[in-house]
This record gives C-alpha cells, sequence and structure tokens, in this order.
C-alpha cells in the first residue's frame, strides 16, 4: 500500500498511482486529526471526496505516531492507562489527546473503508515486563475501539473494518497470547505491529512465524511499515503476510535512490556522478511509465542536483511500480502453486 500520510502520496496525483497499479493507499490518522481536522474532512465528504481517490484507504490509528515523534523529547508525549496526551509535532506546544475512542472516531470520520486498532506501540529493545505491560494496555484499547467501532457502524450502511493488531516485541510467548486474544475479538482482519516490524524483514518473518499456524486462514494478515526493499516484500509474503506499507519507496526516491535488481543494496543512488552520462532508464527490464518512456539516469541525475520537482514524481513512479510489480509477481506464483 503506497503511503499517503497527510491524503497524498507526495508528488503523485490520482492518475499517477493507478498507472502503476496501486489498488490501495494509506493515509496517517495522527496527521490529518491534527491537519486539517479529522472533523474538517468529514464535512467536505470524506477522504475519497477530499484527495479524489476513488479507490480504498486504509488509516493508521497514530498510535505509532504519537511516540515515535516525540521520541527525543518525552514531554511530548504521556502515556496513561486510558490513552495518550501528546504535543502537535506541528508547533510542538498544541496539546491533544488520543483515547482508543477518539481515535476509532476520528478514523471513521476520515470515511476509511479499513481503519486500525489504537495500540501502545512497543518501543525498541523494550524488556518483557514492559513489553508486558504495553500489551495489556493495547488488549484493553482494542476492547475500547470494538465498541466505538460498532456503535458508529450500526449507523452506517458502509461500515469500515477495523482490524485488530498483534503486539508481543520480539518474544515469542506475548506475539501468541496477543495472537489469541485479537483472534477471539473476530475483526475483519489481522495486523502485527511494534517497533521490531518492518526494521528488518527477517525479524519481521521470523515474529511472523511464532504466530502464523494460529490464524485463521480467510482473514487478510497485515505486516504493518514493512517494505524497505522488494526482497522485504517477498520475504514477508513467503511468511505469510497478504498486505504491508512503507514510507521507504517514496523516501529513497526523494533521496536519489532507484531501486534496481543488480546493487546488493538493491537501488542505484542516482546522485553519484556515474551517472551523469548514462543514457540508460533506471532499469531496462522495468515497466513503469519513467523506465518506458526514455527517461535517461542522465536525465534523472540532472533533475536530482538541480533540485527540479519533476524529479520527485518519476523517480517516485520508479519506485512505487517496481514495489507494486514485485507483489504482482509473487500473488502470480501463488496462484500457479495453487
Amino acid at each position: 500500500m503506497p503511503v499517503g500520510t497527510a491524503a497524498t502520496v507526495k508528488s503523485l496525483c490520482r492518475e499517477d498511482l493507478e498507472g502503476l497499479g496501486a489498488q490501495i493507499i494509506l493515509a496517517n490518522n495522527y496527521h490529518l486529526f491534527l491537519r486539517p481536522g479529522s472533523s474538517n474532512v468529514k464535512k467536505l465528504g470524506g477522504l475519497h471526496k477530499f484527495m479524489n481517490w476513488p479507490h480504498p484507504i486504509l488509516t493508521d490509528s497514530g498510535g505509532f505516531q504519537v511516540q515515535s515523534l516525540s521520541a527525543d523529547d518525552v514531554a511530548m508525549c504521556k502515556i496513561d492507562e486510558d490513552g495518550v496526551t501528546f504535543r502537535s509535532h506541528l508547533d510542538g506546544g498544541s496539546l491533544h489527546r488520543f483515547t482508543p475512542q477518539i481515535a476509532t472516531k476520528s478514523q471513521i470520520d476520515l470515511g476509511a473503508d479499513i481503519v486500525m486498532a489504537f495500540d501502545d506501540s512497543t518501543p525498541p529493545n523494550a524488556t518483557h515486563a514492559r513489553t508486558l505491560k504495553a500489551l495489556d494496555r493495547t488488549h484493553r484499547w482494542l476492547s475500547e475501539c470494538i465498541k466505538t467501532w460498532k456503535s458508529s457502524s450500526s449507523k452506517q450502511t458502509d461500515p469500515p473494518a477495523l482490524f485488530g493488531i498483534i503486539q508481543g516485541g520480539t518474544y515469542p510467548d506475548l506475539r501468541q497470547q496477543s495472537a489469541r486474544f485479537v483472534i477471539d475479538c473476530d475483526l475483519p482482519g489481522i495486523a502485527i505491529g511494534g517497533a521490531s516490524i518492518g526494521t528488518k524483514a527477517q525479524e519481521t518473518a521470523e515474529n511472523i512465524a511464532f504466530v502464523r499456524e494460529m490464524l485463521p486462514k480467510n482473514k487478510p494478515l497485515y505486516a504493518m511499515g514493512v517494505g524497505v526493499t522488494p526482497s522485504d516484500l517477498v520475504s514477508v509474503i513467503k511468511a505469510g503476510a497478504d498486505m504491508f506499507d512503507c514510507v521507504a519507496p517514496t523516501r529513497l526516491a526523494r533521496c536519489g535512490q532507484l531501486y534496481h535488481p543488480e546493487p546488493k543494496t538493491e537501488y542505484l543512488d542516482i546522485s553519484k556522478s556515474q551517472f551523469k552520462l548514462d543514457k540508460k532508464v533506471i532499469n531496462s527490464g522495468c515497466d513503469c511509465s519513467t523506465c518506458t518512456s526514455g527517461y535517461s539516469r542522465a536525465y534523472l541525475h540532472h533533475l536530482f542536483k538541480a533540485k527540479e520537482l519533476l524529479y520527485h514524481k518519476l523517480a517516485t513512479i520508479h519506485n512505487l511500480r517496481t514495489m507494486i510489480r514485485t507483489v504482482e509477481k509473487e500473488r502470480s506464483q501463488a496462484i500457479i502453486t495453487v
């Protein structure tokens, strides 16, 4: 799922996204809650009308963002048993609060098709005791999210799907404990999250393996924050994940790192002088519009160095199409196998 944090996949319009094969995109509740405000988006007809995107949208709850954006300043975020009080990263001062009820209602007001439960995202390298505490809080909060979701859904003709999130860090016993709780809630989908998810594909695959045999076969499994490189997607697909998102493809594109299968890094650094006179396209085996239209590495190098806005569009299209093509290939192979 391409990430459109603030109701936009940076530098791309709807037609670009449709052209590269995006079926669903992700937006973030934390950012949209602060600006322009979920209630304002609702007044404007919801996210689909607001951003002119007629296809599915998933919103993250904001649980990860309230903690990660305040990681260097604990005064920015205070977690208690009922929710999180935080200061906006936009102005560093205005005070806001997320509870399971507020975060869930905000996502429903945005008009997302899939909404995520508000959770206590386990910090990196957390002890077993700290992880267990976050797990208990996450489970209690999930119960509150479900109440709000059911109450709102009863008033809607086409309510969103709510996904519960399995937490538990890198501890197999806690992952399994969390999986049992989320499975018993019988929600439309299941996600696996936490600081250990998304950072390293192999660790993510291991965390999925802790619980994979427990999970129902008829519900999607969403590995949150996965997809720095194309091989990351292959790794978690083989582990059992069905859905994934990551800001990396668009962020790397803007930083000059364009996906290519040959380097061990899986990308070319277009800022390097070696590309100044390179007439080849990024990847001759790629079917994205940037490559098939003949935009050369030399031209992209020039655009990047000149800080031209066109570079961001061409580079982002290539990186996202590479990721989506990777998923399409894995899907087709899975169908053939079946």
